[in-house]
């Protein structure tokens, strides 16, 4: 299969498959232009606080095979047109990605149609080149920022796939800070979303926290999330009702600081490498706080900033199947002998 050249004149169809944490997910893609996306969430994790990979297994290996029919039903094909299957590699939950990399390996198999491995750091910024009516796709090179629960990348993005890592967190993601700090108040995982909507009528300078001082272009949460847990195990020892009676106010504090954090580095990063075109990815590019501050940016010091899709902003196939197209139309073909990594860098 990776030595199979394929026809580009011909329009393609492509299954994108996306199975690195606790979301499977299936995309059909004509060419650049997405038919459909669908995902199956996981909602038994909420009870854990924190996804749970053997769960998220077993839940990937039920919801698999609906997935993949219902994008193929939504986008009106059968499987016998398509012309690849996409999916991801890593990094993530290693079980959850041999369960799509299995999955994937098989129906192309079944298929005699070709297989492409995608990064999955790498779709979440290049999500931001599936056709949208709205808004071109940004230019190179451009300074990529990714921001999930597993993760926070700086990184310098030369082309598709000439990508060079410029700065990371040093221990955890600002998703994972935003869900632990979530969690010390009583709120549901996954906890951003609800801290976000908390924060909207809460006083962001009600309460101070530092900012974690680490050279160059990395970041830092663990210290920040300590001094927050500390804060309210603090004042709920003096005051059982501290959390109920300044949630909003702790969720807007936290929240600006937390958004602060990363945005000081990519302050850093843009005087660094002479660029003024930032492009955001991952599922806390939908947070309402990193999106005005970035929009601010935009109008005030003349950024160029691309915030994805709310659609495109958690793990979805519709990322995987516009790498997969960018792949195939470079002929980067994968092999039935290619294993899933949990570590896979950029």
């Amino acid at each position: 299969m990776a030595d199979r050249q394929i026809d580009m004149k011909k329009t393609s169809y492509i299954l994108g498959i996306e199975s690195s944490c606790d979301d499977t997910a299936a995309a059909i893609l004509q060419d650049n232009q997405v038919l459909s996306n669908c995902i199956a969430n996981q909602k038994i994790h909420q009870s854990y606080g924190g996804v749970v990979p053997e769960l998220a297994s077993r839940a990937h290996q039920a919801n698999i095979v609906p997935v993949v029919q219902q994008a193929l039903s939504i986008a009106n094909i059968d499987k016998k047109e398509l012309s690849a299957i996409a999916y991801t590699r890593g990094p993530g939950l290693l079980g959850s990605l041999l369960v799509g990399s299995a999955f994937a390996k098989s129906l192309a198999l079944s298929l005699d149609i070709p297989l492409i491995e995608v990064n999955h750091m790498q779709a979440h910024l290049l999500c931001h080149f599936i056709k949208n009516e709205d808004e071109r796709p940004p230019e190179f090179p451009f300074l990529g920022v990714t921001l999930s629960g597993g993760h926070t990348q700086l990184v310098l993005v030369e082309s598709h796939f000439e990508m060079k890592e410029i700065g990371r967190t040093r221990d955890d993601a600002i998703g994972e800070a935003f869900d632990k700090c979530g969690k010390i108040m009583g709120l549901n995982y996954p906890a951003g979303p609800e801290i976000d909507r908390l924060a909207k009528v809460g006083d962001p300078n009600a309460f101070d926290f530092p900012i974690p001082k680490v050279d160059g272009l990395d970041v830092s949460y663990s210290g920040l999330k300590t001094a927050f847990i500390n804060l309210v195990n603090k004042n709920s020892m003096k005051n059982p009702n501290f959390i109920e009676e300044n949630l909003n106010d702790l969720c807007a504090s936290i929240q600006k600081t937390l958004v602060t954090v990363i945005i000081n580095k990519l302050i850093l990063a843009k005087k660094k490498y002479d660029l003024n075109r930032i492009v955001i990815g991952g599922g806390v590019a939908a947070n309402s706080e990193i999106r005005s501050v970035l929009s601010e940016k935009a109008k005030q010091d003349h950024w160029e900033v691309f915030l994805p899709p709310f659609q495109y902003t958690t793990d979805n196939a519709a990322m995987i199947g516009i790498v997969g197209y960018h792949k195939m139309m470079t002929q980067q073909l994968g092999t039935m002998n290619q294993s899933v990594s949990a570590r896979l860098s950029l």
